[in-house]
């Protein structure tokens, strides 16, 4: 599906979603939202798995780079497989637009460049219980090890939202930036079916779903 198949807006505007003046209201979030919120918790993760459950340095060094490596595949799989998922339907096609086809069909909508906090928080509950299941219950993991890995988890969806943003708005001059933000625009204007990464660019070459310009600029 190419970008310039369907409406595209072009302005900073913020379409009504629901009916609701409530519901409407917190379909949207500013940025700022997420390293309010979700910086706290991050902190609150980390002391509980140093100051309370006694995680050693080393061992937090790898819970850490797993906990990176896991939300970067789960971004990438959470984009290329849910987002873009649709249904022809009418109540597939209304899901399909709340959950990201208004997204596309306005990229420069400042207030829904993050997802919006209260679903955030939702997310973030259901993976620390998905994470509790498996890490504590199957693996016979610790809570601390449990609570490190959340952390760094939790870390990598901040980074995620605020590339993302920054993907749409800033100009920063460095190539790891240019080749994460010319994979993304070129996720809305050029080819909707590649570039699904937000805070990277590995998994869309590893599973050949990088746009051709980031493809063509790989040195």
């Amino acid at each position: 599906m190419k970008g310039n198949d369907q409406f595209v807006s072009a302005k900073d505007e913020s379409p009504r979603m629901f009916e609701n003046d409530i519901l409407d209201y917190f379909s949207r979030a500013h940025p700022i939202m997420v390293p309010i919120v979700f910086v706290p918790i991050v902190l609150y993760f980390l002391y509980s798995s140093f100051m309370v459950h006694d995680v050693t340095v080393l061992t937090f060094i790898g819970l850490f780079v797993s906990g990176i490596i896991i939300w970067t595949l789960f971004e990438y799989f959470l984009h290329r497989y849910l987002f873009h998922l649709q249904i022809d339907t009418d109540w597939g096609r209304r899901m399909h637009f709340m959950i990201h086809g208004c997204h596309h069909d306005y990229p420069n909508d400042s207030m829904r460049l993050v997802i919006p906090t209260g679903a955030s928080l939702a997310l973030a509950v259901l993976m620390y219980w998905f994470f509790y299941f498996f890490i504590v219950y199957l693996l016979g993991g610790t809570i601390g090890t449990l609570h490190a890995f959340f952390a760094s988890f939790v870390t990598g969806y901040i980074i995620y939202d605020m590339m993302h943003y920054a993907s749409h708005y800033a100009k920063w001059k460095s190539k790891w930036f240019r080749d994460i933000q010319k994979n993304h625009l070129d996720h809305h204007y050029v080819d909707h079916d590649k570039g699904f990464g937000l805070s990277n660019v590995f998994w869309d070459r590893v599973f050949g779903t990088a746009q051709d310009s980031i493809k063509k600029n790989k040195k």
